[in-house]
């Protein structure tokens, strides 16, 4: 039976618009002064989860200099959040919906923004249409235009069919799958990976997200081109913006990162090294480089 530090967050439970039971883990900091200060909330990628960002959250509420609330959201469809019986609700603009709903529940009227991946695309469809919400963003390894190349090799690797007869089998796919690009991580980052990614069902892992999300990637066409967020951007130049782009990542291209900064003359970039996509934020310097920029905020 595998362990994970459990402590430090309260876990809520909300409902969206359409009555879908949806999960979200809150940690509160001790010090009073700390609610004065705009909370963190984060959004995570596409088949992950709130235990991504379980040792960033931890890390943030007990900052001994600016501890913040921090609010973790599980999609629908993944970690503990209800699956959705009608598949086509697993869309941006859906999603987008549930987190509006989830400040709403949790009394949010502005926060700082982190979304990683898919989580960072919904910032963008949050700043076009209800920008009052935000405050600041930090996207991790996302931005407004997506690499074909590494969208196929997220579909590939999700839909290989391969489930994981053992928590050790389950770590080797991982590093199978993502040890040429992550070098920076080591033995205990990946058993962490591996207990984000898997939830224990009867001693065995088993992927903790509807399988439907991934077979959706199938109907991709790769011969046209992907849709783009550009537009999108523009809203979040407004705000003050760090972008963490894995130095491996097959995703964010360094040109985009580049463009980015050009249309957002304050952007913030800061590249992770050793890793791929996408990085894990509480490793290396990220979490002081994470800590720096919310330090500029309300």
């Amino acid at each position: 039976m595998p362990d994970m530090d459990a402590g430090g967050f309260q876990e809520r439970f909300y409902s969206s618009s359409d009555g879908l039971t949806l999960y979200a883990r809150d940690y509160r900091p001790d010090e009073p002064a700390a609610a004065e200060r705009l909370p963190v909330i984060c959004l995570p990628g596409l088949t992950r989860n709130t235990r991504d960002f379980h040792p960033l959250a931890l890390l943030l509420c007990r900052d001994k200099t600016g501890p913040r609330r921090v609010i973790t959201l599980d999609s629908r469809g993944r970690g503990n959040s209800a699956w959705d019986e009608n598949k086509a609700n697993y869309n941006l603009a859906v999603e987008t919906a549930d987190i509006v709903a989830a400040c709403t529940a949790f009394g949010i009227e502005r926060a700082i923004f982190i979304g990683t991946s898919r989580g960072g695309l919904i910032l963008h469809l949050i700043a076009a249409t209800r920008p009052d919400l935000l405050e600041a963003v930090i996207l991790n390894d996302i931005g407004p235009a997506i690499e074909a190349r590494g969208l196929a090799l997220i579909r590939d690797y999700l839909n290989s069919g391969r489930t994981p007869a053992d928590w050790k089998e389950a770590a080797d796919i991982l590093l199978e799958n993502h040890g040429a690009s992550f070098t920076a991580l080591a033995a205990e980052d990946w058993r962490e990976m591996t207990l984000a990614l898997y939830r224990d069902v009867g001693g065995r892992p088993v992927a903790d997200f509807d399988p439907a999300i991934a077979e959706a990637l199938r109907s991709i066409d790769f011969s046209q081109s992907l849709p783009d967020f550009w537009a999108q951007f523009e809203s979040l130049s407004r705000f003050p913006l760090m972008l963490i782009r894995g130095e491996h990542s097959p995703l964010l291209s360094e040109e985009t990162a580049r463009e980015m900064a050009r249309l957002h003359s304050g952007l913030i970039l800061h590249s992770a090294e050793g890793q791929g996509h996408a990085p894990l934020l509480h490793l290396g310097n990220i979490p002081a480089a994470i800590r720096a920029f919310l330090a500029t905020c309300r």
